[in-house]
């Protein structure tokens, strides 16, 4: 089952994906991170509906990177993920930390990373064991599955996390 929405080739994408929604920009690279990195930021503070917003502004990220449309069954699937993982990690901070303040996508030719700041104190874990069959707590075991590497990161003097996650480049 696709967890993107279908869209037709040349038709106009939902939600103005040719360019940026309000509250989202397309930024530089900023300090620390490569300088071929193409990067996308969402302000989801104070937002209703965040996590299919989220994940409108990921697939636009996606075509205006080249990842969607895709051409192969395996360049699908890996756009699909970066979408699921967007939802997983948005969720999240919906469930754990008050919701999401902002919602950061970078990529270059070989990994897309995602970030997701919140104010939150917890830190996001898979449960152990997972249990398949059980309903909820699937949300960072699918990350952990999806991506190369996931982790959190506190920045000093201030509250709460960001968490994020980079997944690879679709062959």
């Amino acid at each position: 089952m696709s967890t993107t929405r279908p869209i037709s080739p040349g038709s106009p994408e939902p939600s103005g994906a040719s360019g940026v929604p309000e509250g989202g920009e397309a930024v530089p690279s900023t300090e620390g991170r490569p300088e071929d990195r193409q990067v996308r930021r969402l302000s989801l503070d104070g937002r209703s509906g965040v996590v299919p917003l989220a994940r409108d502004f990921a697939r636009q990220a996606l075509y205006a990177w080249g990842w969607l449309p895709a051409a192969t069954a395996d360049q699908r699937a890996a756009a699909e993920d970066v979408l699921l993982v967007v939802s997983e990690l948005v969720t999240n901070a919906c469930l754990h930390a008050e919701g999401p303040d902002e919602l950061w996508l970078g990529c270059d030719k070989k990994v897309i990373r995602i970030e997701v700041s919140d104010r939150g104190t917890g830190r996001p874990a898979p449960r152990t064991p997972h249990r398949a069959g059980r309903p909820g707590g699937h949300g960072m075991f699918i990350v952990q599955r999806l991506c190369l590497d996931w982790g959190v990161v506190r920045t000093a003097g201030t509250a709460g996390k960001t968490v994020w996650a980079e997944l690879g480049a679709p062959a």
